[in-house]
């Protein structure tokens, strides 16, 4: 079963662990083609919060996010493997944040090709999100295991 474990985790944790890769590779001056795809949605979304909270949102450099995804998939996939509750929080954190800005479908007539294709992203990022809660969940319900070694009873004479 332990053997299993892992390579689910690995498995798992390869969709991250690419993706920084990815981005690492690509990752210029000017942050690469992540860069250039995320910025427009990252402002639309700004944007959005900015007129529902009623306040300015601070400036935000593109190459900083772009920067900070990287770690959060990478140490938090790495982290991932080895079994570790904080590598599973590292990627939710990164679901959590990314998810809405990258697939916003709720931008887009449910009618259009580009509605279809973000939801379905969406979707699919909700869905890891729920697999690393049950992670998570699952691996504090089960309890620790205790050493084999009995302590030393108390003699009576």
């Amino acid at each position: 079963m332990g053997f299993v474990s892992f390579v689910g985790r690995v498995l798992f944790a390869s969709i991250f662990l690419l993706s920084a890769y990815q981005e690492f590779s690509e990752f210029g001056s000017d942050g690469g083609p992540a860069a250039k795809s995320l910025k427009p949605k990252l402002d639309l979304f700004i944007k959005q919060v900015s007129a529902n909270i009623g306040m300015g949102v601070p400036h935000i450099d593109i190459k900083t996010v772009i920067a900070s995804t990287m770690f959060l998939k990478a140490f938090g996939g790495l982290l991932f493997i080895i079994s570790s509750s904080f590598g599973a929080f590292l990627l939710l954190v990164y679901l959590a944040f990314i998810t809405p800005v990258v697939h916003d479908f709720y931008n887009y007539e449910m009618e259009s090709q580009q509605f279809v294709q973000l939801f379905t992203q969406f979707s699919q990022s909700v869905a890891c999100f729920g697999a690393l809660l049950f992670f998570l969940g699952m691996k504090n319900s089960i309890p620790r295991r205790h050493s084999k070694r009995r302590a030393a009873k108390a003699k009576t004479t």
